[in-house]
């Protein structure tokens, strides 16, 4: 029963205190690892083939009776069948239990493991979590292979509300769970991106992922605190604890509470200056928190997945539906359509391995897309058809100069032609624009602004190209600063170079939903930001408690200095004195690393 204080990754905010629940835990536990002789090879294939397919209809199920408050995740589990589906995987394992003769297990375990090692060399951490939907199949197949439950079985101990903890966990496993009893979650899988997160903000409770040491220290009926602000998860917690975040729930939920009540209000300052805040969404799942949140669009709709989320590629038809949707859903409010950022190596599958030492500095995004023109124009012509269905924008990832821009429009050209042959209609006058995320670009954006619509500054590539940091080092990760004066002056002379030229300019990334950082981008007249949804409503609080007079003040003390210790000590000392009574709890989220005295 002794105390113990476990370090994870916050994915949903909010405090819970609670009885813990395992669902699950470790991945390939107890997996029978021995041989078979000779004549029972052929027994193991089958059971292979048995369990495959029991999990691909258990997972087709559970789709179909997925309860109300999880509706819109059914993509996830479409995603589990398809990988259930896969004829490589059980090839493969099949191929290992022949090979090796050894158990069929065995044999899967080992086939995840290859996948593991082609995943890890991914730079996108959220491509490169993908690799969780891969395990959490393998896992349900070994438990049929063992002739164990699923998840689907466990809702029978839940009596009460409990904090439920999993080694992972995706939408198809609380199939059968009563949502209401789940007060929220704790894995020791996933990253920022993972499932669960989104599966927490959904059910608007709070979550922790990667909790280091979780199914070590945490047992059944354990007392824990989850701290999803600060991603700290508490085990057997003393009085001065529970006591301290009872009161931190009851402010948080207050404001959380007073936030949402005003997030569908615009983002404009007291004295009238209005900026668009818009989301990021990644999954056709978020649009829900699009519109709980209050977003006045869609400023960036990842594309990658649908393409990663399959065997095959997307046919045209396929990316024409799920854009349409899109737009229609979204109706006037505009939705920004990246065409892939993706690389090489993250659809091998498909085209084959390419060897690259660095393959974020490689064939990636805009590169990627002019290497391969057929599947680029078959997206490009997706997103002109959807172009007809609502207020739909297109935008070139990775552009580096004039070059580039004027190839991809070609294409998009190309795309346009091919249309009106087929006689299908399109928006001829779509906006265009480009992300803005290399130093190359930040130079010349001058020149750039006369040839699109629009620029959207992507922050977290921009950041770590210009500073020559890989933010998700641990080692360098401190040197990752977002006030720097070159982040500050690169930003500002985009926005100066695209408005004199009359287009718009939007900023992204983490920056963007930065509370320190968004008053300096006010202050230089950014027209736009794109968020994560959850992020929207506190961010409008700020944005409608200051004043473009204020804004601008602070930019033109940022810009005095060249030392990123007195920039963020300067704004700091700002925000503070401009919202004391907002940021109050911002403190106590962001300061306190220890209970007070």
């Amino acid at each position: 029963m002794s105390r113990v204080i476990l370090q994870g990754i916050p994915v949903s905010a909010g405090i819970s205190v609670g009885k813990a629940f395992f669902m699950n835990r470790r991945s390939f536990a107890n997996v029978p690892r021995h041989t078979v002789p000779e004549s029972l090879i052929s027994a193991e294939q089958a059971r292979l083939d048995r369990a495959f397919q029991l999990v691909n209809d258990e997972l087709t199920q559970a789709r179909d009776r997925l309860p109300v408050e999880l509706a819109d995740h059914a993509s996830i589990i479409d995603s589990h069948v398809m990988i259930s589906r896969d004829r490589k995987l059980l090839a493969r394992s099949r191929e290992i239990v022949h090979d090796m003769a050894i158990t069929a297990e065995w044999a899967l375990e080992k086939a995840v493991r290859e996948v593991e090692r082609k995943f890890e060399v991914i730079e996108d951490p959220y491509l490169r979590e993908r690799i969780a939907d891969v395990r959490l199949v393998a896992q349900r197949i070994i438990k049929k292979l063992l002739g164990q439950h699923t998840g689907t079985e466990v809702e029978a101990g839940v009596s009460n509300r409990v904090v439920l903890m999993a080694h992972d966990l995706s939408p198809a496993d609380t199939i059968g769970l009563d949502i209401s009893k789940i007060m929220s979650l704790a894995t020791t899988e996933g990253g920022k991106t993972s499932h669960t997160g989104i599966l927490a903000r959904s059910l608007q409770i709070p979550a922790l992922v990667g909790v280091t040491d979780l199914e070590t220290y945490v047992n059944d009926g354990d007392l824990v605190i989850i701290d999803g602000l600060k991603g700290k998860l508490i085990v057997n917690p003393e009085e001065a604890e529970l006591e301290f975040y009872s009161d931190l729930k009851y402010q948080f939920e207050n404001y959380h509470k007073s936030i949402m009540q005003e997030c569908h209000l615009p983002g404009e300052t007291i004295d009238g200056y209005r900026i668009n805040v818009f989301a990021n969404v990644e999954l056709f799942d978020e649009l829900s928190s699009v519109n709980e949140n209050g977003a006045e669009g869609v400023g960036l709709y990842r594309t990658e997945y649908t393409f990663l989320s399959r065997n095959e590629l997307p046919t045209e038809e396929e990316l024409t539906d799920e854009y349409m949707q899109m737009a229609q859903i979204l109706g006037k409010r505009k939705v920004v359509f990246r065409s892939l950022d993706l690389g090489a190596d993250k659809l091998a599958r498909v085209f084959g391995t390419l060897q690259e030492p660095n393959p974020a500095l490689g064939l990636r995004a805009i590169r990627f897309s002019m290497r391969h023109r057929d599947l680029f124009r078959r997206q490009l012509k997706a997103v002109l058809r959807a172009s007809v269905k609502g207020n739909v924008a297109l935008m070139f990832p990775m552009i580096s100069g004039l070059n580039e821009i004027h190839e991809a429009k070609a294409v998009l050209r190309e795309a346009q032609r091919e249309l009106e042959a087929e006689g299908r209609e399109y928006d001829p006058d779509m906006p265009v624009g480009i992300m803005v995320e290399l130093p190359s670009t930040v130079f010349i954006a001058d020149a750039l602004a006369h040839e699109v619509d629009f620029f959207s500054v992507g922050t977290n590539d921009l950041i770590q190209y210009s500073l020559g940091i890989d933010r998700l080092n641990r080692h360098v990760s401190y040197l990752y600063q977002p006030l720097h004066p070159a982040v500050i002056r690169s930003i500002k002379y985009v926005v100066d170079a695209g408005h004199h030229a009359g287009i718009e300019v939007s900023v992204c990334g983490e920056l963007a939903s930065d509370p320190y950082c968004v008053p300096i981008l006010l202050g230089m007249g950014v027209d736009t930001i794109s968020i994560t949804p959850q992020a929207i409503p506190g961010i409008k609080r700020i944005i409608r408690q200051t004043t473009m007079e204020d804004c601008k003040k602070l930019l033109k003390d940022v810009q005095e200095h060249f030392q990123v210790s007195a920039i963020n000590h300067t704004v700091r000392e700002s925000i503070f004195r401009q919202f004391p009574e907002e940021l109050t709890f911002y403190a106590s989220i962001l300061d306190n690393e220890e209970l007070p005295a």
